[in-house]
């Protein structure tokens, strides 16, 4: 008995200490860098100046929706894969493009740093290469601007706005930078705004009637008519009788989304100020809020003349994504 008592404490002793050792091995993961919405492409100066490099920037640098002046939605620095060492390697997202003896298109998690994304795509040939640049190039995408919405999101946890009236107005919460500040307040009306050096960044959030947008096929329409409503009961321009309107001869692009558990539309399109020549990008969300029975509006958009939006309208959707109902 003696000896099997020996037996377990040694048992016991051994299982401790290989875990610390394991606990040694693991890989410390330096913080991720890099600009917003930037993407560190590593190949080949060749092929970077090349049909392949053309294919790269045709699908991660091509024009983002409703911004003027117009942008790409992601800005690309390429460099050879001899200088990715270093703090070149703990770039936030990264897109590694190689000719090589194999073939593979996929996207790894905290290879070099955390929070990280890779894409990688190898092939033997521009056949190959093109094949795998296509196959992963929209989930890159959606993984990479998912990486630097969630590190956005924790920017702003700095410094936060704490005013209630979104909590008071419509019992929801945002996670809103203290730049932000409550321009106006009413009881179904809630306007946030931060000032930026050529224009300012708005939130505007809002409720429908539940039975709002019931016909698939006016939709958009009612979409609209929704926004120019809103925009002339409570966002005037600079001038008397002015107000927000969307823009005439676009009509919104539309997706499906989910915010905060609640599903529903997503809507970018251009504003405008009806009789005054103001206009921008702004991005809406149509959300079923099935519990409070509403359709729940929640809204972004920019004024800044002359100047690039992307950055402003990512910042927006950041804060949008983090709406919940309490």
């Amino acid at each position: 008995m003696k000896n099997l008592g020996t037996l377990w404490v040694a048992a016991v002793l051994l299982v401790a200490i290989s875990c610390k050792e394991s606990k040694k091995k693991e890989r410390f993961l330096p913080p991720s860098t890099g600009s917003v919405n930037s993407v560190m492409v590593v190949m080949d100066n060749e092929l970077w100046r090349g049909a392949i490099g053309d294919k790269v920037r045709e699908l991660f640098a091509r024009p983002a929706l409703s911004l003027m002046p117009e942008q790409p939605i992601l800005s690309l620095t390429q460099i050879p894969p001899n200088v990715f060492l270093g703090a070149t390697a703990h770039s936030r997202s990264v897109l590694f493009v190689q000719q090589d003896s194999v073939t593979v298109s996929h996207v790894k998690t905290d290879v070099y740093a955390q929070p990280q994304k890779v894409a990688v795509v190898k092939g033997t040939n521009y056949a190959e290469l093109v094949g795998g640049l296509e196959s992963v190039a929209e989930n890159a995408i959606t993984e990479f601007k998912r990486i630097e919405i969630s590190e956005a999101q924790e920017r702003f946890k700095r410094s936060l706005n704490k005013e209630k009236a979104l909590q008071e107005t419509f019992g929801v919460s945002m996670t809103i930078p203290s730049a932000y500040r409550v321009g106006k307040q009413e009881a179904n009306f809630v306007w946030l705004d931060r000032q930026i050096p050529k224009g300012n960044m708005n939130i505007v959030v809002y409720s429908m009637p539940e039975s709002s947008f019931s016909n698939d096929s006016t939709f958009v329409r009612d979409i609209v008519s929704m926004r120019d409503s809103i925009g002339k009961k409570y966002i005037p321009g600079p001038d008397d009788g002015t107000f927000m309107i969307t823009e005439k001869a676009f009509a919104p692009y539309l997706f499906p989304a989910e915010v905060g558990g609640l599903k529903g539309a997503e809507a970018r399109g251009i504003w405008e100020i009806n009789g005054y020549p103001m206009a921008g990008p702004f991005l809406t969300y149509i959300l079923n809020d099935q519990n409070n029975n509403r359709k729940l509006i929640v809204e972004g958009f920019t004024f800044a003349p002359s100047t690039q939006k992307r950055d402003y309208m990512f910042e927006l959707e950041a804060i949008l994504k983090t709406l919940r109902v309490q």
